[in-house]
Order: structure tokens, then C-alpha cells, then sequence
């Protein structure tokens, strides 16, 4: 009797509190704070409000450099035709130098980034990439630059969910990079719903139901934490205007085709720059490139007054009623086309919206009984629609920017028109055209519709 009790303990506990407590273990592994679905759950979470987080303090830092410029150019309005050239080669050089794959917008380089997403973290999406994507952006609005700091946000956004995700020790996918990518959005235009139609339009090229949740909580958290901290503003401020369907059947179809076909237009324009058009102008010297982008930037700036930085304030100036004189656009069109042949760091969304509004100003022109914000955002959509080709968000984002619900089937059928209309003038989609320099040579671009294996 003595020796089966015995034989039935070890170290002083029976088999069953032993078998108890292997269950127990065995239930904290899966389940327990330390289990791989915790570690996901707190790589979301954290990684959302991170997101979050750091597009507020990047907005604060870009529109503290664009306000420094706009006081330097107010004081004296030759400076920038010798400080924006010799800044742009700076920025330029500093580029190619210590971080390439800062350059440009930073959407095509998390579409490339999703074909090898757990190489992501040593380039397209390093801590030093958004680091310099930060810094440069902001020195390029601070030298009047026409960029925007939305699309540097989905870089940074991906960035730091990928190594949230890694200080959790759990794998980076490409609906790791996504839902960064969409929160991005979210925090950076202040609107979750324009989060989620660029995750599924732009970024999700095959967008798989298991990244639904992962897109939707990102989204959400980044949001959140945005509208908590910076406040519930709209973009562009609230535009109650509405537009009959008699004038919606007017207007919406000439605004589409115009805006579409001058997006189709920079579209391509962007591509040819991008697959070597700049470097030819410049006799193969990129150097000579920025500093011949950068003069153009400065005269048109200094000529016009109105195309410096993301156009933020002009465009909101027209949706509220102010007049631009008609070759505001043009204008814009021009500014932005050069900034992105120097090889700077920053985003074509804002001035893009810019460009648009001062397309749908000119549109006014053609409806002058009509109600002239609600033509002007229009304008915006369309052209947006055309350059992005993703019209669903492009609705969304003009929507939820300025407040006007009231719009949604204007907007959404002047933005169907634009996209139809921007296909016949450009086939390649602007992003994943860009994308495919930041591939592997052997490897061509991922299409829409499928996810290139890594």
C-alpha cells in the first residue's frame, strides 16, 4: 500500500494535479496573454494607436513647414526662385544617398512591399525609410514644394504596424502592410471610411476575407485615436449645398470627362517621368533634374502665388466660394508634375484635390446658376478619380472631407464618368505602374486582381 501511493506521487503531487496542471500550462500557451491570438489582438491594437499617433505629429509638422514657408515668401517673394532649386537637389541628393526608397509618394512602394512582406522591414517599410520620409517631406513644403503628406502617411502607417507586429514576434504579411497602409489614410484625412475603400481599391489588389478584420480594426483604432486628439474637423469644412438631378445630368458628366482625362493625363505623365523621361531632359544627370524641377516650381509659385505646398487652402478657398482665375489648375497641374520629377518625397492626394478643385472652378464657369461649391467638388472628384483610379474612394474622401452627404450620388456618378473616361486615356494604373520600380527586375508588377507570391 505504502509503495503504490508512493509510486502514484512525484516530487510530493499525485498524477491527476499533475495531469491538472500540464492542461493548465498547455490552456495558457493557446489562450493566455502569452498565446500567439493575444500577441496579434495587442500588434493591432497598439500598432493602430501608434498609427494613429504618428499622423497627428506629422501633420503638425507638415503644416508647421508649409506655414514657415508661406511667411518667408510673404516677406520676400523672389527668395524662393533661388532657396526652392537648391533645395530640391539637396533633398534630391539626400534621397538617392541614405534612403531611396523614400522617394515619391510611398503608396507604390507598400504595393511592392506586399509581394515579400517579411523582407518589408529591411527597405520599402524600414524604420530609416520613415524616418527620412518624415523629415524630407517636410523640408520639401518647407521650400514650396507642391506635395502632400497623405500619401507619405500610408508609407509611415504600414511602417509602423509592420514593426508592431514584430515586437510582438508575430509574422508580417501583406495584410499586415494594408491595414497600416488604410489606417494611414484614415488618420491622415481625419476619415475611417475613406481607410477602408483605399484598403479594398488601391492596396488589397486580391483583398482575401481574413484581412477584413485586421483592415477594419487598424482602420477604426487609427481613426479613433485621430478624431480623440485632433478633434472631429473636416478637412475642407462642411458643404450643405446639393445639386438636382437635372443638374446632376448637366454637370456631373462634363466635369467627369474633364476631370478624368486631365487625371489620366498627369497619370501618365507621372509614369514617363518615373521610367526615365526626367533623367533624359536632364542628359542622364537626376541632380540636374531637380534643380530644372525645382526653378519651375519656384517661377510658377512666384508667377501665380497659389500652387506653393499641398493647396490645401486655395482649394478650400474655392469650395467656399472664393473665385481663382481659371488657369489656377493648369497651374497646379504643372507645379505638381515638377515636384514629382525632382525624385522628392511627398504625396500626390492634396494637390491633387487642389488640381481638381481648380478643374471644377472652371466648370463653375460653364453652370454659373448652379451652386458653385458643390461644382467645385465635382471637379475634385473627378480628377482625383482620374489620377488614383479608385473612384469609390475618391467619393468617400470628398465626402467625408467636406461633410457633403448630400452629394454622394453626384459625386459618385461624376466619378464613374472619370474613371471610364481616364481608362481610354491611360490603361496602366497610376500606384501599381509606380510599384513596379521598387520590384525585383525578374519580377514584374503585381496586377490588379492577384497578389504576386513573394
Amino acid at each position: 500500500m505504502r509503495d503504490d501511493h508512493q509510486g502514484s506521487t512525484k516530487g510530493g503531487r499525485p498524477a491527476g494535479m499533475r495531469r491538472r496542471v500540464r492542461h493548465g500550462q498547455l490552456l495558457l500557451r493557446r489562450h493566455g496573454p502569452t498565446s500567439p491570438n493575444w500577441r496579434k489582438r495587442a500588434a493591432i491594437f497598439n500598432g493602430a494607436v501608434a498609427v494613429g499617433l504618428v499622423a497627428i505629429g506629422f501633420a503638425w509638422v507638415a503644416d508647421r513647414a508649409s506655414d514657415l514657408f508661406a511667411a518667408l515668401a510673404a516677406r520676400a517673394w523672389w527668395l524662393p526662385l533661388p532657396l526652392t532649386p537648391a533645395a530640391f537637389v539637396l533633398v534630391a541628393w539626400v534621397t538617392r544617398r541614405f534612403a531611396p526608397a523614400a522617394g515619391g509618394s510611398g503608396i507604390p512602394q507598400i504595393i511592392a512591399a506586399k509581394a515579400a512582406p517579411e523582407r518589408a522591414t529591411a527597405g520599402l517599410a524600414s524604420l530609416r525609410t520613415a524616418l527620412a520620409k518624415v523629415a524630407l517631406t517636410a523640408v520639401g513644403l518647407g521650400v514650396g514644394a507642391s506635395v502632400g503628406r497623405e500619401g507619405p502617411t500610408v508609407q509611415v502607417g504600414a511602417t509602423v504596424m509592420a514593426y508592431a507586429h514584430r515586437l510582438f514576434r508575430v509574422p508580417v504579411t501583406a495584410s499586415v502592410l494594408v491595414a497600416g497602409a488604410a489606417a494611414g489614410v484614415a488618420a491622415a484625412f481625419n476619415t475611417p471610411l475613406a481607410g477602408v475603400a483605399f484598403a479594398i481599391e488601391e492596396l488589397a489588389a486580391a483583398y482575401e476575407q481574413r484581412m477584413t478584420l485586421l483592415v477594419m480594426t487598424a482602420v477604426l483604432i487609427a481613426g479613433m485615436v485621430s478624431l480623440g486628439l485632433a478633434g472631429d474637423y473636416v478637412y475642407f469644412g462642411i458643404v450643405g449645398q446639393v445639386l438636382s438631378i437635372r443638374a446632376t445630368l448637366l454637370v456631373a458628366p462634363v466635369a467627369g470627362v474633364l476631370g478624368g482625362v486631365a487625371g489620366a493625363c498627369f497619370s501618365r505623365a507621372m509614369l514617363w517621368l518615373a521610367r526615365g523621361g526626367a533623367l533624359r531632359l536632364a542628359a542622364g544627370r537626376p541632380l540636374l533634374a531637380a534643380a530644372g524641377a525645382g526653378l519651375v516650381v519656384a517661377a510658377v509659385g512666384c508667377l501665380t502665388g497659389l500652387t506653393w505646398g499641398t493647396g490645401y487652402g486655395a482649394a478650400r478657398e474655392l469650395i467656399s466660394g472664393a473665385r481663382a482665375p481659371l488657369w489656377f489648375g493648369p497651374a497646379k497641374f504643372l507645379a505638381t508634375l515638377a515636384t514629382a520629377a525632382a525624385g522628392l518625397p511627398g504625396g500626390i492626394f492634396a494637390p491633387s484635390l487642389a488640381t481638381g478643385a481648380g478643374i471644377g472652378e472652371a466648370v463653375r464657369q460653364l453652370f454659373p446658376g448652379e451652386p458653385g461649391g458643390a461644382v467645385v467638388l465635382l471637379g475634385m472628384v473627378a480628377y482625383f478619380a482620374g489620377v488614383v483610379r479608385a473612384p469609390l474612394t475618391a467619393v468617400i474622401i470628398i465626402a467625408e472631407t467636406t461633410g457633403s452627404r448630400g452629394l454622394m450620388m453626384p459625386l459618385l456618378a461624376t466619378a464613374l464618368i472619370a474613371e471610364g473616361s481616364a481608362s481610354l486615356v491611360s490603361r496602366e494604373r497610376l500606384y501599381h505602374g509606380l510599384a513596379a520600380r521598387f520590384l525585383p527586375e525578374e519580377e514584374p508588377s503585381p496586377a490588379r486582381g492577384q497578389v504576386r507570391p513573394a
